[in-house]
């Protein structure tokens, strides 16, 4: 009996165990030109429609050290993405604008495109598959 006992005891663990697994893959990203330690980065996945429409659907936040910030996002399924990652100089978790419009606070996307006009999806996007991904961002 006490074998009986322990074999589905073993079994349950190794049941929540296996649910328990991350199913997606890891996106490391890295910013080396941050103009100074000030305030954090934001920085939001996002996919096709939530692009440049508000929150990602994931977002993380760091403290910048020596010009330079790293995050990751965690457990991102597979599928067509886009990362958009600004400079909070002053901490009011927004991107600051000039009287004619144009932004005060560095900003980058993935695909590090810097044509003059709002960014889009097709410039920023990548595919994640099922191997982590290491991204570098330039403000």
């Amino acid at each position: 009996m006490k074998t009986v006992t322990l074999a589905l005891s073993f079994f349950f663990v190794s049941i929540i165990a296996m649910a328990q697994e991350e199913t997606g893959v890891d996106i490391t990203v890295t910013i080396d030109n941050v103009t100074s330690n000030e305030g954090k980065v934001l920085a939001g996945l996002h996919t096709q429609e939530t692009f440049m429409a508000g929150p990602g659907m994931q977002n993380e936040q760091s403290n910048v050290e020596n010009g330079k910030v790293v995050i990751t996002f965690k457990n991102v399924t597979p599928g067509t993405y886009a990362i958009m990652a600004m400079h909070d100089v002053n901490d009011n978790n927004r991107m600051d604008y000039q009287s004619n419009g144009m932004p005060k606070e560095s900003f980058g996307m993935s695909g590090n495109d810097m044509t003059m006009g709002p960014p889009t999806f097709d410039s920023a996007k990548f595919e994640v598959g099922t191997e982590n991904l290491e991204l570098t961002i330039r403000f």
